[in-house]
């Protein structure tokens, strides 16, 4: 059984499945993917994907605000801890910071900083691991984490596309690494170092769809099904099999959101 760690299901456009969400997770569990954690991006769709993870049991969900999203409303922590409560929510995310698209490298981007420690905050409070993004941060980003004693909830760092410094850096945080399509990119070859080298019990793997769709299907809008082929380039690059990559990727999964527990 594989497990996508990391997708946007209230994102995906169901006209390809003939507007039938149900059609989607058939798809999926043809291809063996029988979970799903739905994240969340901003406050006004948390209940988007807090619906479609009571509706089905095979799919969790979480609650925060990307660091890119503006204009939306601001997370406080009083409102991440009430939404934290609902059942199916089981990480704080995605939060963290991204400074790909600051065009002005002096512009003050603390805005970015306080949400991120707002989010952090919460996850210690409620004991749930973090959703990571980081893009263009990387050392704001591990700085936050270790200031704000983040290694005591843990959580994985999204659809990692950064070196294997900072790998080991995140590891030492007490952090998961998640490969996304992008591992599977011919000139992704620095990530593939990285796929490599990370142990085997601290390895995750995710879609992000509906974007980043993986090689052979590249260029298409994502969905779940397509996460066999990120454990496939895994298990090639590191001399594995499909079965053990994909077994190890969901007990880690099980590990860090404590399903079951």
């Amino acid at each position: 059984m594989l497990t996508d760690s990391h997708c946007h299901l209230d994102k995906i456009k169901l006209d390809q499945f003939d507007n039938d969400f149900n059609r989607l997770l058939s798809n999926a569990s043809a291809a063996d993917v029988n979970r799903f954690l739905c994240v969340c991006i901003d406050l006004e769709h948390f209940d988007d994907v807090l619906i479609l993870a009571q509706q089905y049991p095979q799919i969790y969900c979480s609650v925060g605000v990307h660091p890119t999203s503006e204009g939306v409303k601001e997370p406080s922590v009083e409102d991440l801890l009430e939404l934290s409560q609902n059942k199916p929510v089981i990480a704080i995310g995605e939060t963290g910071l991204d400074y790909f698209r600051t065009c002005d490298k002096d512009q003050d981007m603390e805005w970015q900083r306080d949400r991120f420690r707002t989010h952090i905050q919460v996850a210690k409070q409620v004991k749930k691991p973090l959703i990571i993004h980081t893009r263009s941060a990387k050392e704001d980003t591990l700085r936050i984490l270790a200031e704000e004693k983040a290694e005591t909830v843990g959580g994985v760092m999204h659809c990692f596309a950064e070196d294997w410094e900072m790998a080991q850096r995140s590891i030492d945080l007490n952090f998961y690494i998640s490969f996304s399509g992008i591992v599977t990119f011919n000139s992704a070859k620095t990530l593939q170092q990285v796929a490599q080298k990370v142990p085997e019990d601290r390895l995750l793997i995710e879609t992000d769809s509906p974007w980043l769709a993986p090689v052979p299907k590249r260029g298409r809008s994502n969905q779940p099904a397509y996460v066999k082929y990120i454990a496939e380039k895994i298990a090639t690059l590191r001399g594995d099999s499909f079965e053990h990559i994909a077994k190890i990727s969901s007990d880690n999964f099980d590990r860090l959101f404590n399903i079951g527990d």
